[in-house]
């Protein structure tokens, strides 16, 4: 009996971030990110800042998954999240765009009383055309508040007030389940579907109850399931991530998720040179980190957003070059955001897509685009590697040499 598969669904340019504002976020008391591309990777010394803007989506997905008050309390509330010495809320804010439509302002900000948070402002803006000022068609606080209904809001249409049942719930969490708010429900539904990753090889090694599951998880402990998934489902898509697998791991022929007597499933890879296939908890770091990042990059509808964190993790350094180039080709299809310390990944990047995180002489996160670095666009149009001058100190900010005192001398031939 033939076995039936899904047909490869191709769905259109997911919307696209272009713009981050936070404040009083941790160290990021006030950063702006301006001029988003499709693939963009933070870099810093420790302690920069780079896991806290990551952890500012992931922020922002726990709201709309789990609650605002789960989120608030996972990271201890206002005495651990709010920036050390000020006051005001908490603040949010992201300019997106989807396919066909004007940009898209959605802003966030949550203050807390009594030890509860409060949505002290949330709102969504546009320009319904490409001309005239860009007007609220949500605009709330503290549960109450109005919105525009229909698919193309226009600043002269009637705004109804729908009041929340409690001040710490999320208006665009809420009314994005009802379709006469169709611009709204698209924002809810592009949060929800950020995948922010914290992929771990030890998850990957577990044996999950059996079940074909389509999205990999964030720690990647169902890695086993979505294998069965896409062998089921997609085998050309499970064939071209072994195919890309075999070129970044020589020797591995195949990765086989079978179900065992007891309902769970075993992950095992298969070796070329040997008959056996060796059980995944064998299987070294590497090789299943890099399985996971191939799983979550070759997904047949990937989640609108992927964030990474420090990919070079357990990876051999000649493959980090090719993984960003998997991650480059993907954002065809996704946007991604990465976190590194690696000169080898950032070898394979562009200026405008770096950003580089230190911090200032109060402890507050700074940013500045790798591209408006005076001298790096030049080097790199004159075949000087990205990652190399980060390591020769072009880069200047975020260098910890450089902030201790101590800049580090560029080699002769390539700083002069």
């Amino acid at each position: 009996m033939t076995t039936k598969t899904a047909p490869e669904r191709v769905r259109s340019s997911p919307p696209r971030i272009e713009y981050l504002k936070v404040q009083n976020f941790r160290a990021l008391c006030e950063v702006e990110l301006k001029d988003l591309t499709p693939l963009t990777v933070l870099l810093g010394p420790n302690g920069s800042g780079k896991s806290t803007v990551f952890d500012v989506f992931a922020f922002l997905a726990e709201c709309f998954e789990s609650g605002l008050r789960r989120a608030w309390d996972k990271r201890g509330r206002a005495k651990e999240l709010r920036s050390r010495g000020r006051e005001g809320p908490v603040a949010i804010e992201i300019k997106y765009r989807e396919p066909g439509y004007n940009l898209i302002t959605y802003h966030l900000a949550v203050t807390e009383e009594k030890g509860s948070p409060i949505v002290a402002e949330e709102w969504l803006s546009w320009k319904r055309k490409s001309w005239g000022k860009p007007f609220r068609f949500l605009d709330y606080k503290r549960g109450a508040g109005r919105a525009v209904s229909g698919e193309l809001p226009e600043e002269s249409d009637t705004r109804v007030e729908v009041p929340l049942k409690s001040p710490d719930l999320l208006a665009v969490n809420a009314l994005g389940q009802f379709a006469d708010h169709p611009r709204v429900a698209a924002l809810r539904e592009f949060i929800t579907g950020w995948h922010v990753s914290y992929l771990s090889a030890d998850s990957s090694r577990g044996q999950p109850e059996a079940g074909p599951q389509e999205r990999l998880s964030r720690t990647g402990d169902n890695l086993a399931n979505v294998i069965q998934y896409l062998s089921e489902q997609h085998p050309p898509r499970l064939d071209r991530v072994f195919e890309v697998l075999r070129r970044r791991v020589p020797r591995i022929e195949k990765v086989i998720a079978e179900q065992m007597a007891d309902g769970r499933l075993l992950l095992q890879i298969k070796d070329a040179p040997f008959s056996h296939p060796v059980l995944a908890r064998f299987a070294s770091d590497g090789t299943l980190k890099m399985l996971a990042y191939l799983v979550l990059l070759h997904d047949p509808t990937p989640p609108p957003f992927i964030g990474i964190e420090e990919p070079e993790n357990f990876l051999h350094p000649r493959l980090l070059p090719e993984l960003a180039e998997e991650c480059r080709a993907a954002v065809a299809r996704t946007q991604l955001l990465a976190t590194t310390h690696s000169p080898f990944f950032v070898n394979a990047l562009r200026p405008r897509e770096v950003r580089v995180l230190w911090r200032d002489e109060h402890g507050f996160t700074q940013a500045k685009r790798v591209a408006d670095i005076q001298g790096v666009p030049q080097f790199v149009d004159s075949g000087a590697m990205l990652g190399h001058l980060w390591m020769e100190g072009h880069l200047g900010v975020g260098d910890p040499l450089v902030n201790q005192g101590a800049p580090i001398r560029p080699r002769r031939g390539v700083g002069k």
